[in-house]
């Protein structure tokens, strides 16, 4: 290629590159114009932004100026009402006391004064009127006490019925004539001593016709010793080896006697689960009285009464009916131990792996040991029940003179007494004492200090009552 066009081509190259960058440049121009004024209508639009929060500030200022001053106004007000308020109580202090001033003048009194006489009034009356209202209430359980006492107990009577033995510490043997009684005696008394020896029993042999009469306060061994003398007279074989012989089958046949006697009792009332110590003790009760009332027999009646009474009122029978079933089984060992039957009885129960609700039934069901269970007093009352009813147990009518003459002078005997009545077959013992002398207190004590001395002097079938009346009488004529 030549220089020349090499020129005009270069020429040609330098004329672009001209003209584009004029029209860059001419680009750059009007972008720059058009951000200087964006820029000023910003700036127009931010002054006039600034100017309205300027006059908004002023505004507020002017707003907060006034609060502050209502605010001082307020304070201003408030102090002058609490001012005022002080005033106020000032004079209101000075009015009532002035005005207390004048009523305590009028009444004669202070205000505290009668401020407690109105609250002892008010206490006094308060008091009087739950007094009343607690007599009310006791009245009323009284009554209903008594209702339900009575309906129980006249439902257990009218559903128990016994018969009753006579009582005695001989036992009468019937002979075919009278030269068995020779026999009886033997060669220079040889057999009466050894029948006396072997069973423990005396033998009396007087005048009367026919019969002999055995005696002994062990009622089984009086059995025993009846059944042996009944054999020999039948067999008519009557000497030493002969008296040993018939009486030990005699005391076997007694023993299993005893024993199915208690087990029929236990079958009668349910219990089936006693202890063979127990079961064989109660058998020997089938042969000893009380006043008349055979004790096995009177033990039966008692579960029955005492497992009607615990249906009554609501009670579980078993511990009940267990408990009364034994409530006397003491007493055959009484003439073995010492102690009252009720504590014997209970010790007994107690080695025999009997409750302790049991024991504790039977050692106090004549009060030595204080009750605290309500089947003790249910047994109490099961005793009392087949004890004292119409029929159930009797005793001479001279020791029943003596006895009740006894407790009437029992209870003269104490300072301030008037008058006794033993009344209700001696049951129960009505002292009227000296109004002057015994005041209600000491009529309470002596009431107390004469059950001890009963209990513990006087011997005595069921309970004893003992009421102490105190009455002061004021008489005046009119003419």
């Amino acid at each position: 290629m030549s220089t020349q066009t090499v020129l005009v081509l270069l020429a040609a190259v330098l004329g672009a590159v001209s003209l584009g960058a004029a029209g860059l440049l001419a680009a750059v121009l009007r972008d720059r114009a058009r951000l200087v004024r964006e820029g000023e209508r910003r700036e127009s639009e931010l002054a006039a932004q600034r100017a309205d929060l300027e006059r908004r500030v002023d505004r507020l200022t002017d707003r907060e100026d006034r609060l502050e001053a209502a605010q001082r106004h307020v304070e201003e007000r408030a102090a002058e009402v609490a001012e005022a308020d002080q005033v106020l109580a000032r004079r209101r202090t000075g009015v009532e006391d002035e005005r207390r001033a004048v009523l305590e003048e009028a009444a004669g009194t202070s205000i505290e004064q009668a401020r407690a006489e109105v609250v002892a009034a008010a206490e006094q009356e308060a008091r009087l009127d739950i007094a009343r209202r607690v007599r009310g209430l006791e009245e009323q359980a009284h009554a209903e006490e008594e209702w339900r006492a009575r309906r129980v107990l006249s439902t257990v009577v009218q559903r128990l019925a016994a018969s009753a033995v006579a009582d005695a510490v001989s036992t009468t043997v019937p002979l075919a004539a009278d030269d068995v009684k020779g026999r009886i005696i033997g060669r220079e008394g040889r057999n009466i001593r050894t029948f006396e020896q072997v069973t423990g029993v005396n033998v009396v042999i007087d005048d009367t016709p026919a019969s002999v009469l055995l005696s002994c306060f062990d009622p089984v061994r009086r059995e025993v010793a009846r059944v042996t003398l009944v054999e020999l007279v039948e067999d008519g074989r009557i000497h030493p080896v002969r008296i040993e012989e018939v009486h030990a089958r005699a005391l076997e046949s007694v023993e299993r006697g005893c024993r199915e006697a208690a087990q029929q009792a236990c079958l009668d009332i349910g219990v089936t689960d006693l202890h063979p110590d127990l079961l064989t003790t109660l058998g020997h009760l089938h042969h000893r009285t009380s006043y008349g009332q055979n004790v096995l027999a009177h033990l039966v009646e008692s579960a029955h009464a005492a497992g009607l009474l615990a249906a009554e009122i609501g009670v579980a029978p078993a511990t009940v009916v267990r408990a009364a079933f034994l409530h006397d089984v003491g007493k055959a060992l009484t003439h073995e131990v010492e102690g009252s039957h009720a504590i014997v009885g209970a010790d007994l129960a107690r080695r025999c792996g009997e409750h302790a609700d049991v024991v504790h039934a039977i050692e106090a069901h004549h009060n030595e040991v204080e009750p605290r269970t309500v089947e003790a007093y249910l047994v109490q009352a099961a005793d009392a029940l087949s004890g004292a009813r119409p029929g159930a147990r009797r005793e001479p009518t001279e020791e029943y003179q003596q006895r009740l003459r006894r407790l009437e002078d029992l209870a003269r005997a104490h300072p301030g007494v008037d008058r006794v009545h033993a009344m209700s077959a001696g049951r129960d013992l009505r002292v009227m004492v000296l109004p002057d002398e015994v005041d209600d207190l000491a009529a309470a004590d002596l009431a107390r200090r004469l059950a001890k001395e009963i209990e513990s002097e006087l011997s005595y079938p069921g309970q004893i009552t003992v009421t102490v009346v105190r009455e002061s009488r004021a008489t005046e004529t009119a003419r």
